[in-house]
């Protein structure tokens, strides 16, 4: 289902709004068609489809219903599959979304494709795609409509011969919605389907698509080969971390041929940065979940390219134990997600979910390899190995994701040892102003780092000096080398973000030379005004929302900056504070110079009582107080948190772990006292 721009639900507002015309003209709703009389109950599901995670693309995320889905576009990217090694990579499915069929099915009750979209029909199409050694994928709903509000035909009581429709056009994978279902159970609509794909005698990959409100986890493994386990992702990092959430702690019900689906992936859609969807691609990955590209691949940039056609990472995704990850820890938003591997190693993901670069660190043992005296180590993104002695650990940038493979292997002598960068602290600089930052390069491996140097460079104009030494003859097992920096920003930098650059380089005891950097983000920052400010009237260093920017005085409206609308808590207009949308994080420089933070906090009454979220307040990385769930039905709820010392504070909300939809949250008259 889509999560059209209004956001109000609509994918379960269409179903129980249909029900209710056709109850109030007096008509049944339509019953769940039967199997034909010799078609036999299907067995469970153990047809060797799926046994890897599927992968592929859809148009739906990039086209929506533009005109430019057509079949030139299905065409273009079945050919770009082949050409730029997608295909290679493991990508098999080029999969059309809603919008491909007419709003009516023909005299004889059968889809009809949309002439102007398809004038060779779904058959043709097909046969390129299998031409090119692909598969292709179509779209119908488990209702009487599709999501689309233009309302394409569902397959409800159709079933039987819509998947015949299907096995004879060639299609290899069907993804069925939820939407305009009558109120028909849920586990009915999809076992029906599920037992008329079986009837046509063709192999077709079977996409539950029911959003999870029905805990598909429970019930589909002998159903379908896929399901959601979340509503609709949108390109935005909210949306992203909201599904990563509600999709990790599912890993028990996911193996081969039945596999939890967060929804496709948005990379290169634009909305996310490139460090953001490194994220994405990595932790869907870890997550064993589809890879189903959801960009316009004839318009991909080259760094989109190599996110998505990265081989070491596809292959932990593609991994044929097919064990999804598990969550280690997530400790202040440092979270470590272990993958158990068939070779007996661990995929291993260091998730940075703050705004800032943080250090996060677990173990060989912690994440399930036995003991050994060192371990091998490989970088899926840098793409180089070195040894450990079993410490595994990274300063992450903010939002990013470092994806290591780590071994008990006994060649671990011949890589040279690896060694983690980081700084003490937040690079945070009032302009004119020196400020003392301290690097760190530690040596991780079982073997000495040698030669080892490091340096740190700033935009131009800036000064930055080192205060103690910058290089090392040796460094061994766990040891590091300390440097301390002077950092000044011209005075009259303007505030904002400005980048910084910490690299090192090392040798083995084989004197192989091992460079490494970290991209680091330092904040011209002004501390707030003695006394009480709205927040609303503070510059924030950083801001992540679910849906649309963060608003200043007003809610939030979703898309353009400025679309929202009075803030309003319980029927009481508030004129200042942030309207938000989880998941939501609103960082602000507070400079160690204030008390308080004040708000009366809720979900906006715009949504009435739809919506359910949590509200936190973070002193640097102390939680200094929390709401615990709320929803729409609920009162605006006061909160106060002592923030006495903290550099930073975090105005974060988070989804009340049930995803995105309707959360419109409210920080009304959120004030700091400093």
């Amino acid at each position: 289902m889509r999560h059209l721009p209004t956001r109000t639900s609509l994918r379960r507002v269409a179903g129980a709004l249909t029900a209710g015309l056709l109850c109030t003209a007096g008509l049944a709703a339509p019953a769940v068609a039967a199997p034909p009389a010799a078609a036999p109950t299907a067995p469970a599901l153990d047809d060797g489809l799926a046994l890897t995670p599927p992968m592929g693309f859809n148009n739906w995320n990039s086209t929506h219903c533009r005109a430019d889905f057509d079949e030139s576009m299905v065409k273009a990217i079945a050919d770009i599959f082949v050409t730029k090694g997608l295909k290679a990579a493991g990508y098999q499915y080029v999969n059309l979304d809603d919008c491909w069929a007419l709003p009516s099915r023909d005299a004889d009750g059968r889809l009809v494709p949309d002439p102007a979209r398809f004038p060779n029909g779904i058959r043709a199409v097909a046969d390129y795609v299998h031409d090119r050694g692909l598969k292709l994928g179509i779209y119908t709903s488990a209702g009487s409509k599709t999501c689309n509000s233009a309302g394409f035909p569902g397959a409800l009581g159709h079933e039987y011969s819509d998947a015949r429709q299907f096995a004879d056009w060639g299609v290899d994978y069907l993804k069925y919605d939820n939407c305009n279902n009558q109120g028909v159970d849920a586990k009915a609509r999809y076992t029906t389907m599920r037992d008329a794909l079986k009837a046509t005698g063709r192999p077709i990959v079977y996409s539950i698509c029911e959003w999870g409100e029905n805990k598909p986890w429970e019930w589909a493994a002998d159903v379908g080969h896929l399901w959601r386990t979340t509503g609709d992702i949108s390109d935005s990092w909210g949306s992203m971390l909201s599904l990563l959430k509600q999709n990790l702690p599912l890993a028990a019900h996911a193996g081969p041929g039945h596999w939890n689906d967060p929804d496709m992936l948005e990379v290169g859609n634009g909305g996310m940065t490139d460090t953001e969807y490194r994220s994405h691609f990595s932790l869907w990955s870890v997550m064993a979940a589809p890879l189903l590209i959801g960009t316009d691949l004839r318009k991909a940039s080259d760094a989109t390219y190599d996110i998505l056609g990265n081989r070491e990472v596809i292959a932990v995704d593609q991994d044929p134990l097919g064990r999804q990850g598990t969550v280690v820890s997530s400790e202040g938003g440092r979270w470590v997600v272990a993958k158990e591997m068939a070779d007996g190693s661990r995929a291993v993901a260091l998730f940075n979910e703050s705004g800032r670069a943080r250090r996060i660190a677990t173990t060989a043992g912690a994440v399930g390899l036995p003991a050994a005296r060192a371990y091998t180590q490989r970088d899926l993104w840098q793409h180089r190995s070195s040894n450990t002695a079993g410490t595994v650990s990274a300063t992450v940038p903010a939002h990013g994701t470092v994806l290591v493979r780590v071994a008990a292997d006994r060649a671990w002598a011949k890589y040279p040892p690896a060694v983690e960068l980081g700084l003490d602290a937040d690079p945070l600089v009032e302009a004119g102003t020196p400020a003392t930052l301290t690097s760190t390069l530690t040596d991780l491996g079982r073997t000495p780092a040698e030669r080892v140097r490091v340096r740190l460079t700033g935009p131009e104009g800036w000064t930055v000096k080192a205060a103690s030494p910058t290089t090392a003859a040796s460094l061994p097992t766990g040891r590091s080398l300390r440097t301390r920096w002077s950092l000044t920003a011209p005075p009259g930098t303007p505030t904002g973000s400005y980048d910084l650059t910490l690299a090192a380089s090392h040798r083995s005891p084989a004197g192989v030379r091992v460079d490494s950097v970290l991209p680091l983000t330092a904040n011209v920052v002004l501390s707030p005004p003695p006394g009480t400010s709205g927040f609303g009237d503070l510059p924030w260093l950083s801001a992540t929302n679910g849906w649309g920017p963060v608003e200043r005085d007003t809610s939030n409206g979703e898309q353009a900056a400025g679309d929202g609308r009075p803030l309003t808590l319980g029927g009481v207009v508030y004129a200042e504070g942030l309207g938000v949308h989880a998941e939501s994080t609103v960082e602000f420089y507070t400079g160690a110079a204030c008390e308080t933070v004040t708000a009366d906090v809720g979900v906006d009454d715009e949504k009435g009582a739809a919506g359910s979220v949590a509200f936190e307040v973070w002193a640097d990385d102390t939680k200094a107080t929390a709401t615990g769930v709320l929803t729409g039905a609920m009162p605006a709820q006061p909160v106060t948190a002592d923030v006495t010392g903290a550099r930073v504070v975090r105005l974060v909300v988070t989804d009340g772990g049930d995803g995105i939809d309707s959360d419109h949250a409210d920080w009304a008259n959120a004030r700091l006292s400093c």
